[in-house]
């Protein structure tokens, strides 16, 4: 069907039917919330007609606040659009089902307004929606490009004009010209955090290679940086740079000579250290080499001389790891391994056996059927979560909690990873095997199978094979020791993180929030402390040991308060332009986040390793609200400077500390 119809539409109708749909909202607005079913259908219907008429989106934007308002997201996800994961995006908008498409579409819009600063949500900043959006369209640049086949066509009838009108709609507002290179810049800038999990990202690079290589498409001068990330996963060597399939490829390995697999091999680690992304070509070079040319593994797998002594030391168990989980679908591995490798991890006594261990596990039955739902039945299980494993100890600081209210669970694994590795690999055999994790809680044991409950009232499924099997019982057991301490005077992190993380989370305890009450509590004593703790110039150049769990007040760009989150200390240092700053773990999937007043968290160009987020030493204590330290190290107060202190002080009362004043301050300022 073409778009007669539409163009043709008669004068006047699309104001008929907006009059139409602001009396449907006004009534939808005065029901009930038992009556709002009843009422939303009319809505949705309205919509729908309007979204099909020129000019019909746009006037739907417009009408976006009163429309979220009124209830017609209300007992859906989109009621919730910080937990709305851009990759479902593509389900929705070709879905057949008409209210569906609808739903996603106002959502959509209704970011779009959030986005362009005309509709200040109060749980997600201007800022997070034009991401979601701009990942959005590259998710659905087919729809984009009107390069839509007559399936969709076919199932959605209509409605497929309405989602091409949509995503048009969406790219016009953004623009058309930046959004090939923002989504290439933003590629690139999650790339440069090393993301365990790397699924949407390489869906949107296929998808950026699909526009780039379409003579139809005219991108204008847009695009230019998109060749080294298209070659990394299609095309990373010579052999395969006009990507061939993996059944031609393998066919010309078998006839390369010893100089033409080491240049393969250099190619693949290259474009692998690169981007950090691993191409399912490298896969097929690494399990070829692995069969014929063990000596090429160490070029292939890009090592340094530390990386080529491991390997050579645990040559077996390496091999063992390739054949269990290095394949095309877990391409992955296959960069986790060799970081691995590059950390020595295997020179610890209790690794190696532990990995032997897991190349072997048995798994339950809710393992399996938990990872096949998640990540399909094309490889094992076993194969998966092996994969997971070797990427979390690979890189631990790439672990994402996802969208689930599970940061202590995420922080964890990684602090296990980074610091106590065979621990980890323990947790996750009795897990996988066994369906419960028993830990211990000031000598008393606690079971995951016995737990009440745990912080997250549901648990997503955008999780990397690890967390998808530990966090459940991780998440169980950190509530079920929020409750041992419950009737504790004051907060139960105090207690909770040395007995949940391990031995060497400080037992000393800070905190500025007063816990009944919520108000600010000697925050002066409170930074000095810290100061006095962690900032070089305070402690004697004494640098951080052990990571240290911490607790920050997260702001959104307008240095609104979010809610409280749990990140990792991690070192403190001098960056390039001499300035101390924190350097710390954000368990979140994308940790460059803008916390306002000037406040925009660094993933790199600060001397950031990859994983490792940074602030200013007094940006980053100005969102602090709880540390640990050592109780035995604890010397006096800080001598900070007055003018410093109170740049501090002053960033938080302009921000997360705005409403929570000491009972003192608002005696002496009622009308604060």
């Amino acid at each position: 069907m073409d778009n007669t119809e539409i163009v043709g539409a008669a004068p006047g109708k699309l104001e008929g039917l907006l009059t139409k749909l602001d009396d449907a909202t006004g009534q939808l607005e005065q029901a009930k919330g038992f009556a709002k079913p009843g009422k939303v259908s009319l809505v949705f219907d309205l919509a729908r007609r309007i979204m099909l008429q020129p000019g019909g989106c746009a006037a739907i934007e417009a009408r976006a606040r009163r429309l979220e308002e009124a209830g017609v997201f209300e007992g859906s996800d989109w009621a919730h659009p910080q937990i709305l994961i851009p990759s479902l995006t593509t389900y929705s908008l070709k879905s057949s089902l008409a209210d569906t498409v609808v739903l996603e579409a106002l959502s959509e819009l209704r970011l779009l307004a959030v986005a362009m600063g005309d509709y200040p949500h109060s749980l997600i900043s201007a800022e997070q929606a034009h991401h979601y959006l701009t990942q959005v369209l590259a998710m659905n640049l087919g729809l984009l490009f009107g390069m839509g086949g007559e399936a969709e066509r076919e199932q959605q009838g209509r409605l497929s004009q309405l989602t091409q009108a949509l995503v048009r709609h969406v790219a016009d507002r953004i623009g058309y010209e930046h959004v090939i290179d923002q989504l290439i810049a933003e590629i690139w800038r999650i790339l440069n955090q090393r993301p365990i999990q790397t699924a949407s990202v390489k869906r949107m690079i296929t998808q950026i290679a699909i526009c780039t290589s379409d003579p139809e498409i005219d991108l204008g001068g847009s695009g230019q940086g998109a060749s080294r990330l298209i070659s990394s996963l299609f095309g990373p060597t010579q052999a395969c740079q006009e990507d061939p399939g993996l059944d031609i490829y393998r066919q010309r390995l078998s006839t390369m000579d010893t100089r033409s697999l080491q240049n393969e091999s250099l190619g693949c680690a290259r474009a692998m250290h690169d981007t950090g992304l691993v191409s399912a070509y490298h896969t097929e070079l690494i399990r070829f080499l692995r069969e014929n040319e063990n000596s090429l593994l160490i070029e292939a797998l890009g090592l340094s001389s530390t990386g080529r002594d491991c390997y050579l030391c645990y040559r077996d168990l390496v091999h063992a790891l390739i054949d269990a989980m290095v394949q095309p679908e877990t391409a992955q591995s296959v960069y986790g391994l060799t970081l691995m490798l590059e950390r020595g991890l295997l020179y610890q006594p209790a690794v190696a056996p532990a990995l032997w261990r897991q190349v072997s596990l048995p798994l339950s039955r809710n393992t399996r059927e938990r990872l096949q739902l998640v990540f399909g039945s094309a490889v094992s299980s076993r194969s998966l979560l092996l994969e997971g494993v070797v990427c979390m100890l690979g890189h631990p600081l790439g672990v994402g909690q996802g969208n689930n209210p599970t940061c202590q669970s995420a922080r964890a694994m990684s602090m296990w990873a980074y610091s106590d590795p065979d621990y980890l690999l323990q947790l996750v055999v009795w897990a996988a095997r066994d369906d419960e994790i028993i830990m211990h809680f000031e000598g008393k044991a606690v079971s995951s199978l016995e737990s009440q409950g745990g912080v997250a009232k549901e648990l997503h499924l955008d999780l990397d094979a690890v967390s998808l099997i530990l966090v459940p019982h991780l998440d169980r057991i950190y509530g079920e020791m929020g409750r041992l301490c419950h009737s504790r005077e004051g907060d139960p992190h105090r207690w909770i993180n040395p007995e949940f993380h391990g031995w060497w989370c400080g037992r000393g305890f800070s905190i500025n929030v007063d816990v009944e009450t919520g108000r600010l509590h000697d925050l002066e004593n409170f930074l000095r402390h810290f100061y006095a703790s962690y900032h070089p110039l305070y402690n004697g150049n004494q640098p951080v040991i052990h990571p240290q769990p911490a607790g920050i007040a997260v702001t959104d760009s307008a240095a609104r308060f979010i809610g409280w989150h749990a990140i990792t200390i991690l070192r403190v240092a001098l960056d390039p332009q001499e300035v101390m700053r924190v350097y710390f773990f954000n368990p979140n999937n994308d940790s460059g986040q803008n916390w306002g007043d000037d406040i925009v968290v660094s993933t790199s160009g600060h001397d950031e390793l990859n994983g490792e987020s940074s602030l200013p030493f007094e940006a980053f204590a100005s969102r602090l609200y709880i540390f640990h330290f050592d109780p035995l190290e604890h010397g006096v107060l800080a001598d900070v400077k007055p003018d410093e202190l109170q740049r501090v002080t002053d960033r938080i009362y302009r921000s997360w500390g705005a409403d929570r004043l000491p009972a003192a301050d608002l005696q002496a300022d009622p009308g604060e």
